[in-house]
């Protein structure tokens, strides 16, 4: 109830924590169990962060294999992460169940029309690596924003136009280490795959979807709902964390405030997108170990 009446309020940072909490009840519930994790993936959804949702959907199915919600739900999420294949699937199984349900109906339809434009364009793929035209909405997209991108050519000779080029609507074509893409949603707001990189424990977390007008403190309110099993200290909350990107030209770092946007941080005139994926390292603060970091480069903090 509690949960509810976050995500009612819009607040899915909280309702996500109070979904889990009750998930900790153990109440041995399968059917409300199936509740909470089909609540709680909702709030994820929201939130932008599909891959969570779509977890927490495919467990809700294993409670409870005729949870329509849970299966509305997980469709959803993989027309979102483009997986069209699975959503179909998803859509086909929902059907059975309810073969009128008019939100399934149309996401089959979506789902089959996008999957056949995908196939297309990956046909077209090699004929339009170095067209202008595709290249072109990509760029404006960021440069209206004012974000850098950093195309690193993967041969010396290749001009960093040609880099550039490998930028479109559905995301960078170029490998990155997530194998994530930033992608245009319908409302005409960037989502960013986002790697989080804990230093002092040689840990990391990854944000398939993190939409550009999200605010840092929300996503970490979720990612530290519960304590890491590597946080032996138990010090990585999120009232203790401290945020910052680094400024490899000029071996600086600057700190980054969670109460600001994706977006606000994506403009800061020293930030660098590297291989179409944005990174944030995350330290407890005053700890011994974030001090010895910052030796010998400049720091710049709010």
């Amino acid at each position: 109830n509690e949960g509810n009446e976050y995500f009612r309020e819009k607040d899915y940072g909280r309702a996500v924590a109070a979904y889990s909490e009750g998930l900790r009840r153990r109440c041995g519930d399968a059917e409300l169990d199936a509740v909470l994790l089909t609540n709680r993936g909702a709030a994820h959804f929201h939130m932008g962060n599909y891959r969570s949702a779509l977890n927490d959907a495919i467990q809700a199915k294993k409670l409870k294999p005729t949870h329509l919600k849970a299966i509305i739900r997980g469709a959803l999420c993989h027309m979102e992460l483009k997986n069209f294949s699975e959503a179909i699937a998803w859509c086909e199984e929902g059907l059975q169940l309810d073969s009128k349900d008019k939100k399934l109906v149309e996401m089959r339809a979506k789902a089959d029309k996008l999957k056949l434009e995908g196939a297309f364009l990956g046909i077209q793929t090699d004929f339009c690596t170095h067209c202008e035209g595709r290249a072109v909405m990509g760029i404006d997209l960021l440069c209206e924003r004012n974000i850098k991108l950093v195309v690193e050519p993967s041969d010396e000779e290749e001009e960093v136009s040609d880099g550039l080029a490998e930028i479109s609507l559905d995301g960078f074509h170029s490998d990155n280490a997530t194998g994530a893409k930033v992608h245009l949603d319908a409302d005409g707001n960037l989502n960013w795959p986002v790697l989080f990189l804990y230093p002092e424990h040689e840990q990391t977390d990854f944000t398939v979807a993190f939409h550009e007008n999200s605010r840092f403190i929300d996503h970490l309110m979720v990612m530290f709902a519960e304590l890491p099993p590597w946080d032996l200290e138990k010090k990585y909350l999120p009232s203790n964390l401290e945020l910052y990107f680094e400024d490899e030209e000029r071996a600086e770092m600057y700190e980054v405030n969670p109460e600001h946007t994706l977006l606000q941080v994506l403009q800061h005139k020293r930030y660098f997108v590297k291989a179409g994926t944005p990174t944030i390292l995350v330290f407890a603060k005053r700890s011994p170990f974030s001090k010895k970091y910052f030796s010998g480069k400049k720091v710049h903090r709010l």
